[in-house]
């Protein structure tokens, strides 16, 4: 089979290079791009003969997924998988796996970083030192004791209720299918937004969650409260947060994921909104994290080459 990495995602030269031989042993092709593809064009160019399309977070639209002819399994070398032409798999045949878990850790410890970002407000002290100002104004918030809500209670959301009660937070949860779970206490939608300091988003983007939170829901927050978001930019209406931040209906904004993937547009509405911090989409992006991703992609590949595939999505 032709295995085709269409853009990279992190291997070193030597674990590329022992996986391409593996592979070759057995009678399989691999190659290995270094860029990313400039358009959908190139990309169908990179997988038109390819029977396994390993892809990060570039699109795969239905035109790439019709005209690659051998093409039988897509293996996602990340945790979502929205930017991937589901349906045109499915009516293909083709499956589709992701790298579910690989950024667990680093996404929570990041979710706890903005969240004492915005509290302490690192980021314009930082600014207003390096202008040569004193901290006149800079008086912040301390984590401990806060009311630190969770949006969704998955692998992420559990770990970021860990640590929220390491730092000595009431640890307050919504989701679908509550569990008796220590230190976490769960509440319905609304009780969550009413009662949390922060709230963390950490849901998948689905028909149900699409614009699950807009202006409604942020009127039910505190007017000191902080709203993260590290999971699905369209689970959350970004004009109506914009909105809210505008009015100070809340106190403030970390979002670490958008509509589309950084650089975002110039006239983005959260760009001007006071009280963000805005990161490029850096959740996932730890040594550790990328290590660990590049070790359940090449054993997603030998698992389906074995008839026994894991983590599949479709």
């Amino acid at each position: 089979m032709n295995i085709v990495f269409a853009e990279p995602i992190g291997l070193t030269n030597n674990e590329a290079q022992l996986f391409a031989s593996e592979m070759e042993t057995i009678g399989h092709k691999v190659s290995f791009f270094e860029n990313v593809p400039a358009n959908q064009d190139e990309l169908l160019q990179r997988v038109a003969d390819a029977h396994i399309l390993v892809i990060s977070n570039y699109p795969v639209g239905e035109n790439v997924v019709h005209q690659a002819k051998n093409l039988k399994y897509i293996n996602v070398a990340f945790t979502g998988v929205n930017h991937i032409a589901l349906d045109a798999c499915k009516a293909k045949g083709v499956q589709v796996s992701n790298a579910a878990g690989y950024s667990n850790r680093a996404v929570a410890e990041l979710t706890i970083a903005m969240a004492i970002n915005l509290l302490r407000k690192i980021t314009p002290a930082d600014a207003v030192t390096r202008s040569l100002g004193g901290r006149n104004g800079f008086l912040g918030n301390e984590l401990y004791g806060k009311t630190f809500g969770i949006l969704g209670y998955g692998q992420i959301g559990q770990r970021v209720a860990k640590l929220a009660g390491g730092f000595g937070c009431e640890v307050i949860s919504w989701t679908r299918t509550p569990k008796n779970v220590e230190g976490v206490s769960f509440v319905d939608f609304e009780q969550l937004f009413k009662r949390s300091d922060i709230l963390s988003i950490h849901l998948p983007l689905t028909p149900e969650t699409q614009n699950l939170i807009g202006i409604l829901e942020l009127e039910l927050m505190k007017p000191t409260a902080y709203l993260i978001n590290t999971a699905r930019a369209k689970v959350v209406n970004y004009h109506a947060l914009a909105d809210a931040l505008n009015q100070s209906i809340i106190a403030g904004a970390a979002i670490d994921i958008y509509e589309q993937e950084p650089p975002i547009e110039a006239n983005h509405p959260l760009l001007k909104a006071p009280n963000t911090l805005l990161l490029p989409h850096i959740g996932f992006a730890t040594h550790e994290a990328i290590a660990l991703r590049g070790k359940i992609v090449l054993n997603n590949i030998r698992s389906w080459l074995n008839g026994e595939p894991q983590n599949l999505m479709y």
